[in-house]
């Protein structure tokens, strides 16, 4: 089991704005420490200190051993000293399981990685519920997952109140694994930004203001591009489904497009990512039900990740060239609103029948995806918070994926493994195409004609009628789009998933540049 401790300093600090700034190089302060202890195989074995917890160890003359004597520590749970050295007052141990765990064939991810991540974050926030500034983390045997678990496990979106938690400042404890750890906050810093963006209410992250932050977050990056396209851009586009969204709302849509040119070759075939972004999601005519209809801030979840994948790609200077396309807009009722049964035509020339307003995603999607073909992309992933009936398929335990290549999936899933945000399979068969084909009055129904039946997989097969590309993934994320207490890492509230899969997937196709079989 490993056990993690979290030195504590009680210092007077101003209840400030809360920022997670995590550098290795920054001067020491008297601080809180993450240290790793993992248990023995056999339950009632002594615990097994990693190597920068047996070094305190020796550094306190073996007096935490002392102190940890008796049953071990359950996986996550905590146990706080204080006194045993002047640099670390307080010391919180966390219990982190098995020392050999490693990939969980069952559970589909590296369960070492998710111990790490998991046990990493508990101590952190023990240290900011006691207000202390600063918290060293030991890396624990893989330093990328601990600072993972840090940077995730301390952010909060607390933007407008008044009473915010303290300033905690996460820092590798040693230099051995730096380059690992810094890799390890870039990774966090691009989730918590598409939490951030997801989070915020809809009055403050409008079509314009989500484009304007984005660009300014890739404002520093020479290789990057950003356009913000407007109306007139969309309309000279003949985007007919997308606009036919938008004109529902007084916030006029935008179309971002952004390229990373991050491949030797400028010249050569991109990724594509495409992103939702409805920025709130009323339903439109067919209108939410009240309750819970708040959360719709978030339906650009889609958005929000592919844009933070592609910060973070640029801040890790990945060697491939990407594109990310996110469609914006608000989904509003009112006199110009779609209305049930209205046809309208997509980028392709087909027309669709717009039978529920509220499956409106996959229209900003069709436009999208049509005009991601003009890059002659490498592969086309998009995201989006799509369905409902996703997360009454799958919960929040894994982004359902539909692909028509094996190849693509293969990445996908690889990189899930590791970051520990699943994905899993769904089907893309004929069946479903069926069913949002036969449609009394255009080439395509926007739901399929048995309702509710296989929703998501409809909803695939809708998108599919706009991709010609033979390497496309369409992720529905709208289960995983918020956390109550599933991911241990993660606070309560919006989840910016799966970012770090997105950013890892890109990776490995940076490593993969021959192949796309």
């Amino acid at each position: 089991m490993i056990i993690t401790l979290v030195i504590l300093y009680l210092i007077p600090f101003p209840r400030s704005k809360v920022v997670v700034v995590v550098y290795p190089g920054l001067p020491k302060c008297r601080s809180g420490l993450v240290l790793g202890i993992y248990s023995s195989e056999k339950d009632e074995g002594a615990a097994q200190f990693t190597r920068a917890g047996d070094a305190f160890d020796r550094l306190v003359s073996g007096k935490l051993r002392e102190l940890l004597c008796g049953p071990p520590l359950k996986k996550g749970k905590t146990r706080i000293f204080h006194g045993l050295h002047q640099d670390f007052p307080s010391v919180v141990i966390v219990g982190l399981g098995k020392k050999n765990a490693g990939v969980n064939d069952q559970e589909n991810w590296n369960e070492g990685k998710e111990n790490i991540r998991a046990a990493v974050a508990v101590g952190c926030r023990q240290i900011q519920d006691l207000e202390i500034p600063c918290v060293e983390v030991d890396p624990c045997g893989d330093a990328q997952a601990a600072a993972e678990g840090a940077v995730l496990g301390l952010h909060e979106y607390n933007e407008l109140k008044q009473k915010k938690k303290p300033v905690v400042t996460p820092q590798l404890h040693g230099s051995a694994e730096s380059e690992a750890w810094q890799k390890g906050v870039t990774y966090a810093e691009g989730q918590n930004l598409a939490r951030y963006l997801m989070e915020a209410p809809a009055n403050y992250i409008t079509p314009i203001k989500f484009a304007e932050h984005i660009e300014q977050k890739l404002r520093s990056f020479s290789n990057v591009k950003v356009h913000i396209r407007p109306e007139s851009w969309i309309a000279t586009q003949e985007m007919g489904a997308f606009l036919s969204v938008a004109k529902g709302s007084a916030e006029p849509p935008i179309f971002l497009e952004i390229h990373y040119l991050g491949g030797a070759n400028t010249n050569d075939s991109p990724l594509v990512f495409v992103g939702k972004g409805v920025t709130f999601d009323s339903g439109g005519i067919s209108l939410k039900p009240s309750s819970g209809m708040d959360a719709m801030r978030a339906d650009m979840g889609g958005a929000a990740t592919v844009c933070s994948a592609i910060v973070t790609a640029a801040a890790l200077n990945l060697p491939l060239n990407i594109i990310g396309l996110a469609p914006l807009c608000e989904n509003m009722p009112s006199g110009k609103a779609n209305k049930p049964g209205d046809v309208v035509r997509a980028k392709n020339g087909k027309t669709i029948q717009v039978d529920n307003t509220d499956a409106e995603g996959r229209l900003l999607l069709a436009d999208a995806l049509c005009y991601a073909h003009n890059f002659k992309p490498r592969a086309i992933v998009n995201a989006a918070t799509l369905t409902g009936a996703m997360d009454v398929a799958l919960g929040s335990a894994a982004t359902g994926v539909f692909t028509n290549s094996s190849w693509l999936w293969t990445h996908l899933y690889e990189a899930s493994v590791l970051t520990g945000d699943r994905v899993w399979r769904m089907p893309l068969f004929e069946h479903y195409k069926k069913q949002v084909t036969d449609c009394p009055l255009a080439d395509l129904s926007n739901i399929g004609k048995y309702s509710r039946a296989g929703g998501a997989c409809t909803a695939a097969a809708f998108l599919k009628e706009f991709v010609t590309a033979s390497h496309w993934a369409h992720l529905d994320i709208a289960g995983v789009m918020s956390n109550k207490d599933e991911v241990p890492y993660l606070r309560k509230g919006m989840a910016g998933r799966p970012t770090r899969t997105l950013v890892e997937f890109a990776a490995r196709l940076s490593q993969d540049s021959h192949n796309t079989k």
